[in-house]
């Protein structure tokens, strides 16, 4: 090798070296997620103020959080703390649970519903569109086919609180949610198939269902059938492994291949972690986040 071609080999080298990360950044846009993440609070960082928990949301790079209602305790002082520091850290409220009643008991509708109407003004402070429903125990001397009719009739009803409404942007919406009988052997709604009947059944583009992968894998399983049928009526997807409800990867349920259809099927909405971390929540909360990515 004459001193000419080492110098263009040397200059070769350095062009590819300087296109890696070029590269490497396209490649890792190419595999950015279609659908926004977010994290399900009530899960991570418990210990801390909630300012201070934001910035670790942020430190574990999410940019969506979910809530469970923490603003009912909050004082007056609190919401512009609350909004400042999501504001400093680029976060969003993309959804919140928090209402004492559900849609199952026909008794507690008026109650359900006063409840729904004034956590409307925290959500819209806070800039979250979206409640999650719940439809609450099974009810005594109450057949089951009259509580799926109550449900029906609860949504249907709440639908005039929020038709037409927009928080931020965007359209209020309402995300019944099952809980696996395990958890909770007293709740009613157990089923993602009754759920998705009773969302169909209300027809309207603002009430949506929650699919809780960790809850419908405990209860009957076939997660992936379901998005492929009812992916028009899943409006946020929550994310655990089975068993102990811990991050992707520590249990039974494939999630490379669920967030693979999720994209294939072009979801957009939201997928929030809501699991517990083994070790570090920061590590375990990117990790997750990787995952995606690397699944897409």
């Amino acid at each position: 090798m004459n001193r000419r071609q080492f110098a263009q080999r040397i200059a070769s080298a350095a062009l590819a070296a300087s296109t890696l990360p070029t590269e490497a950044a396209a490649a890792t846009e190419s595999t950015a997620p279609p659908f926004p993440l977010s994290i399900m609070l009530w899960t991570v960082f418990t210990d801390l103020p909630f300012e201070e928990r934001l910035a670790k949301v942020a430190e574990a790079g999410y940019t969506n959080v979910e809530l469970v209602g923490e603003y009912a305790k909050w004082a007056e002082a609190d919401y512009p703390k609350a909004i400042a520091a999501a504001k400093q850290h680029g976060i969003r409220f993309d959804a919140t649970a928090g209402l004492h009643n559900g849609v199952a008991n026909p008794a507690v509708r008026d109650a359900f519903l006063a409840e729904l109407k004034d956590a409307l003004t925290p959500m819209k402070r806070l800039s979250c569109p979206a409640m999650i429903i719940l439809s609450g125990n099974v009810v005594p001397g109450l057949s089951r086919d009259d509580q799926h009719a109550s449900c029906i009739e609860g949504l249907k009803r709440a639908t005039a609180l929020v038709e037409g409404k927009q928080i931020d942007g965007q359209p209020v919406r309402l995300l019944l949610e099952c809980i696996d009988p395990e958890e909770n052997p007293k709740y009613f709604l157990t089923s993602a198939a009754e759920a998705i009947e009773i969302v169909r059944a209300v027809n309207h583009p603002q009430v949506q269902f929650l699919y809780d992968l960790f809850h419908e894998q405990i209860a009957e399983g076939n997660l992936i059938e379901k998005l492929d049928n009812h992916i028009d009526v899943i409006g946020l997807i929550h994310i655990a492994d089975v068993p102990g409800r811990h991050e992707p990867g520590t249990g039974e349920i494939n999630f490379a291949n669920v967030y693979w259809k999720l994209a294939q099927l072009k979801y957009r909405h939201h997928v929030a972690m809501e699991f517990k971390p083994t070790g570090d929540p920061v590590a375990s909360l990117r990790k997750a986040r990787e995952m995606v990515a690397n699944s897409l």
